[in-house]
């Protein structure tokens, strides 16, 4: 006799996921929204391991996953928000009606930050694929403004959701380059490559629009982060090729620390000295100075930035990072 019905509904949903009978785990989460706290925070355990397995299955559950999104704990809606980013990430198509609920965690300025970080990540990964659904105007202020106010970790988020939006449709922000170069002096690497990122990619669109952020992309070529210099130099290029303005470029800029970092910036160098000497040519390296380029090359370049040093430290706050502790900061708190 099976008795699977009877069955406590966290007891049900386990076996479910591994059953991969995704009707039955949406009825069970149903009735684990007045479970007890640590039921709720284990099943929501259960489909980050789905998320992470068959993010595609989470179509079918993402009304009964988003509702998670305003529990009342705090831990339960960051399950949720980080089930629904691994989702975003492999399958942006599943999670694409979740936007407005993910907008409005986003929007709350009283929700625990990483929430909004979390949200904001899960949106920009939904905008590579799905710009018109994200890109409203209230989305990308909440984005735009949380820049000058919010938390680092936060704003690692937000700007790396633009970055994003930009990818998906470079047009979306293509008359916000002055806001965005108004935050390419961030304290913080990763705000500031992101952002970088987003203008570079505006250019291959559209160059003209980057005159208004020439300055604030100059400043960058003296960044202490090799791989922001190199995509400042890349949109510095692509606005000297549209524009015909020559722009400096000082020997430090190829200053790096690793054979990666040093080989990003060179060819972004190289592309935007041709480009400022007015040379008629293809890009010195394929996919410089293009979307497909930009695309292929920005999540290699942020791994890059957030490995641990060969020293053992944080590439976030300088730290010496303790051996086999978990990969996250004691001192920041940043993963690594």
């Amino acid at each position: 006799m099976d008795d699977t019905r009877h069955a406590p509904p966290l007891e049900r949903l386990v076996e479910a996921v591994e059953n991969r009978a995704y009707e039955a785990v949406s009825g069970s989460l149903g009735e684990l929204r007045t479970a007890s706290t640590e039921d709720r925070k284990r099943a929501l355990r259960e489909l980050r391991r789905l998320a992470d397995d068959r993010p595609t299955a989470f179509g079918s559950l993402l009304p009964a996953v988003t509702s998670f999104l305003t529990d009342d704990d705090r831990a339960a809606r960051l399950l949720t928000a980080k089930a629904l980013v691994a989702v975003a990430e492999a399958a942006p198509d599943a999670v694409a009606p979740a936007v407005p609920s993910l907008a409005e965690r986003l929007a709350d300025e009283d929700e625990f930050y990483y929430v909004r970080a979390r949200s904001a990540e899960a949106l920009g990964y939904v905008a590579l694929e799905h710009s018109d659904a994200v890109a409203s105007p209230e989305v990308l202020a909440d984005l735009r403004v949380g820049l000058s106010f919010d938390e680092p970790e936060v704003k690692q988020k937000l700007a790396k959701a633009l970055e994003c939006v930009a990818l998906g449709d470079p047009g979306r922000l293509r008359h916000r380059v002055s806001t965005l170069a108004d935050h390419l002096d961030d304290r913080d690497e990763l705000v500031r490559y992101h952002l970088c990122t987003a203008v570079a990619v505006v250019g291959c669109d559209a160059p003209d629009s980057l005159a208004e952020a020439r300055a604030a992309l100059s400043a960058r070529l003296a960044d202490e982060n090799a791989f922001v210099r190199g995509r400042a130099a890349e949109a510095l290029g692509l606005s000297a090729r549209g524009s015909g303005e020559a722009v400096r470029v000082p020997d430090s800029v190829l200053d790096a620390e690793s054979d990666e970092a040093a080989e990003f910036v060179a060819e972004r160098v190289r592309f935007l000295r041709a480009a400022s000497e007015g040379e008629s040519l293809e890009s010195p390296a394929e996919g410089v100075g293009s979307l497909a380029g930009v695309r292929s090359t920005t999540d290699d370049a942020v791994d890059e930035m957030t490995s641990p040093d060969v020293d053992g430290e944080c590439p976030h706050c300088g730290i010496d990072l303790p051996e086999g502790a978990p990969p996250m900061c004691p001192s920041c708190g940043a993963p690594y």
